[in-house]
């Protein structure tokens, strides 16, 4: 693998956001009168694009799910961003690969601001090069988008992005990585289910076995 930068994903890699995220999503259709679906179905929705959960979990039409964005996006920012905490070693993963000097971002399908509050609201923003999230001024609206952002950011910060690795945990960011051509450590304590780390070049069960996985792949070559 032997990365020269990592892109990390944000819900259910770095930060258990679920319930914020959940919580936002039932009072926003509840706001638009949809019916609002089962605890299972909203997990679901951590992750991806919630504008695309939205139309294509809930099958609300354009105008109802643009809407039903809105209201989510204002609870969210109300109260869900911080109905949130970092996973059990995260914080210690991430000191590990900055003391070794591995360039880190984040890439993350929540809208760019809400991202890099969240960031600075756990104490990880002195460690991150860049937060690269979704906006639609900018007409990023996916994973892919928001990927290719990323690099630039770091390219341009003089980052060496020959060899990038993204890290998620849903089959969302492996697709996407994929489709950018970058191999995907998949994450085993996020969001997705089990058959989500196909296509990923690898998994890992816990951040410190993240952190040495992409330390080892590095020395290996140094």
């Amino acid at each position: 693998m032997n990365p020269t930068c990592v892109l990390l994903d944000l819900d259910g890699t770095l930060v258990a956001s679920a319930p914020g995220i959940i919580a936002s999503a039932r009072t926003a259709l509840i706001r638009v009168g949809a019916v609002v679906p089962d605890e299972g179905v909203l997990r679901t929705f951590v992750g991806p694009p919630m504008y695309q959960s939205f139309r294509e979990v809930l099958g609300l039409d354009e105008p109802t799910a643009r809407t039903a964005l809105e209201a989510y996006r204002a609870e969210y920012a109300r109260a869900g961003a911080v109905n949130s905490a970092l996973f059990a070693g995260i914080r210690e993963a991430i000191e590990t690969l900055d003391a070794a000097r591995m360039p880190m971002a984040v890439a993350t399908s929540k809208v760019e601001d809400q991202a890099v509050r969240m960031i600075r609201h756990h104490g990880l923003g002195d460690l991150i090069t860049t937060v690269c999230g979704t906006s639609d001024e900018a007409g990023r609206t996916s994973k892919r988008s928001v990927i290719r952002e990323c690099l630039a950011r770091l390219s341009g910060s003089g980052v060496d992005v020959a060899r990038p690795v993204m890290v998620g945990d849903r089959a969302y960011d492996v697709a996407s990585a994929a489709a950018e051509q970058l191999p995907t450590v998949y994450v085993q304590w996020g969001y997705g289910s089990p058959t989500e780390a196909a296509g990923a070049a690898t998994s890992v069960r816990s951040p410190s076995e993240l952190a040495a996985l992409l330390l080892a792949s590095t020395s290996a070559t140094a």
